[in-house]
C-alpha cells in the first residue's frame, strides 16, 4: 500500500468520525423540531418516517395554554441571576486562588470540588424548610440561590484556571504606571479574561436552564421552564402526556438554550485560541 493510498484512508477515517459525531448531535435536534410541529395523522403513520403536514397547535397549547411562555420568562430571570450572583462571588474567589499563594490553598480548591459530593435530594427537606424560613420558597430569587450553590464550585475553578493564564507581569506593569491593583484588575486582567469568563456565563446558563429538581421542589407558581415541563407532562391524562407533546416541550426546551450558546460560542471558540474568519 502506497503512501497516496494510506492518506487517502486516514481522511475517508476521519472524516467519517467527524460525520457521525455530528450526525449524532444533529439528527435528534432535528427530529425533535420536526415532529414538535408534526400533525397528529403523520405522527402515528407508521409508514411516514418525516412528517410531511406541519401544525403549530402543539407548541402553541404548551406555550399559551399552558404557561410554558411564563415559564421561559422565568428561566431566562433566574439563569441570569445564576449568572450575576455566581460571578459576584466567584470571580474574587478564583481571581486570589490564581494570583495569591495563602496556608490551605490545594485544601480550599479540594474543598470547593468536594462540595458537589452531596447529592440534591438528599438537601430536599433541610432546603425546603430553611427557605420557608427565609420566606424565600417559590420566589425566583431562592431557586437562583439554589443553583448558584450548585453552579459556584465550577465558576470559581473556571475563572481561577482563566485568571492563572493572565500574565502577571501585565497587571505589575500597569501597578507601575499609577494604577491599583483594583484598577489594574478592571483594565487589564478583566478584558483579557472575557472569552473565558463568557464560556463560564456559558456553562452556568446552560446548568441553571436545565436544572429540574431543585426548581420543582421550591417551587409552585413561579416554576421555571424544566420544572413547568415536569409538571405538564406528569399532570396529563393517564401521568403521560401524547408523544407529540413531549416532542413539542422539547423543542421549546431547546431552543433559547441552542440561541444563547450560537450568539455566546465565538466567545468560547476564542478561549481555545481559535480565531474566526
Amino acid at each position: 500500500m502506497n503512501e497516496k493510498t494510506k492518506f487517502m484512508l486516514k481522511q475517508i477515517a476521519f472524516y467519517t468520525f467527524v460525520f457521525t459525531v455530528v450526525a449524532w448531535i444533529v439528527v435528534p435536534l432535528i427530529v425533535v423540531a420536526l415532529y414538535a410541529f408534526s400533525s397528529k395523522l403523520d405522527y402515528y403513520d407508521p409508514s411516514k418516517i418525516i412528517p410531511f403536514h406541519y401544525t403549530k397547535q402543539w407548541v402553541y397549547t404548551l406555550l399559551f395554554t399552558l404557561r410554558a411562555l411564563d415559564a421561559i420568562k422565568n428561566s431566562i430571570i433566574v439563569a441570569v441571576l445564576t449568572i450575576i450572583i455566581s460571578f459576584a462571588l466567584g470571580i474574587p474567589a478564583g481571581y486570589a486562588i490564581a494570583k495569591f499563594i495563602f496556608p490551605a490553598k490545594d485544601t480550599i480548591k479540594l474543598s470547593i470540588v468536594a462540595l458537589r459530593m452531596f447529592p440534591i435530594p438528599v438537601m430536599a427537606i433541610p432546603l425546603v424548610v430553611l427557605y420557608i424560613r427565609l420566606n424565600l420558597i417559590d420566589t425566583l430569587l431562592g431557586v437562583a440561590l439554589a443553583h448558584t450553590a450548585m453552579a459556584l464550585p465550577f465558576v470559581v475553578l473556571i475563572t481561577s484556571s482563566i485568571f492563572a493564564g493572565v500574565s502577571t507581569e501585565l497587571e505589575e506593569a500597569a501597578m507601575v504606571f499609577g494604577l491599583t491593583r483594583l484598577g489594574a484588575f478592571l483594565r487589564i486582567t478583566l478584558p483579557l479574561a472575557l472569552p473565558g469568563l463568557a464560556a463560564a456565563a456559558m456553562f452556568t446558563f446552560v446548568m441553571s436552564w436545565n436544572e429540574v429538581f431543585v426548581a420543582s421542589v421550591l417551587t409552585l407558581q413561579h416554576r421555571t421552564l424544566p420544572a413547568q415541563i415536569l409538571s405538564i407532562m406528569a399532570g396529563a391524562s393517564g401521568g403521560a402526556a401524547p408523544d407529540y407533546y413531549k416532542f413539542a416541550a422539547a423543542f421549546i426546551m431547546m431552543l433559547p438554550a441552542m440561541l444563547f450558546i450560537f450568539f455566546a460560542r465565538k466567545y468560547l471558540i476564542t478561549m481555545w485560541g481559535i480565531t474566526l474568519k
